[in-house]
């Protein structure tokens, strides 16, 4: 199987591979839920979209995937704005969502080689599936069992499984340790760090903060559909992520009121 490993002799600047410019989205009803987002994930990098339920994160994540239209800006993946030309981008990035939805009367290997032939894929073999669902923690025994008696943590693992055989450079995630048991929520984040070291940029959002800080390289603060805060790692050393994030949620509070 191939990966997106980058060099790491390479010190030339390079254009994100994920990027949000001014990326806005105002529902039918007058919602604002996005509000002129700007962003960028290199390669190589984990970005953690951090904020509670209507901060406008999976908006943002609908937008990259074409699910929805923005209303302005663009959000862009490869360089390809993901609303002009929406199967080319989506040819450059994997999704996992907080519920993976795959087929329950099918067995983790039914699923890899369904879903990685419909993206194309046709080359890969039986072992390769298997080698990619050792690597996410999916216990031999579990392979040729239907996903309906997998608990969320194991349909989780399935989910990246056929993720990682997209090989494309960018991943997203939608609230992905949501609900995990904290060995699975462990083990998903070590395996999101072998992922980035091989050079996928990886943008997931998330009200974890705990795991926020635990993995990501850059973590965006939202609230209320706007992006009120980014730290990166260097800059959440030493600090308490907890309490600067309920300081920042009151402080733009305090400034909308």
């Amino acid at each position: 199987m191939q990966n997106n490993a980058v060099n790491a002799g390479n010190d030339r600047p390079s254009a994100p591979v994920l990027a949000a410019r001014e990326l806005s989205k105002r529902y039918e009803d007058g919602v604002l839920a996005l509000d002129r987002l700007n962003l960028q994930v290199q390669s190589g990098e984990i970005y953690a979209m951090l904020g509670g339920n209507g901060a406008g994160k999976t908006t943002a994540i609908n937008l990259f995937l074409n699910f929805i239209d923005p209303s302005e800006g663009e959000a862009l993946i490869g360089g390809i704005v993901t609303h002009r030309d929406p199967i080319a981008a989506k040819k450059q990035v994997a999704f996992v969502s907080e519920n993976v939805m795959l087929y329950p009367n099918f067995t983790a290997l039914q699923n890899l080689d369904y879903f990685s032939r419909l993206g194309g894929r046709t080359g890969y073999t039986r072992e390769d599936y298997r080698k990619v669902l050792l690597r996410v923690g999916l216990q031999e025994e579990a392979h040729a069992k239907k996903l309906r008696t997998y608990s969320k943590g194991m349909r989780q693992k399935c989910g990246i499984a056929i993720a990682i055989l997209k090989d494309a450079p960018a991943i997203l995630l939608d609230e992905p340790t949501s609900g995990l048991d904290p060995k699975a929520g462990l083990e998903f984040i070590a395996l999101l760090q072998e992922l980035r070291d091989e050079g996928r940029a990886i943008l997931m959002s998330t009200h974890d903060i705990f795991r926020a800080k635990q993995v990501a390289d850059k973590v965006g603060i939202m609230n209320r559909g706007r992006l009120v805060a980014e730290k990166h790692r260097s800059e959440l050393e030493g600090e308490d992520l907890e309490k600067l994030y309920v300081a920042y949620m009151a402080g733009y509070m305090e400034a909308a009121v």
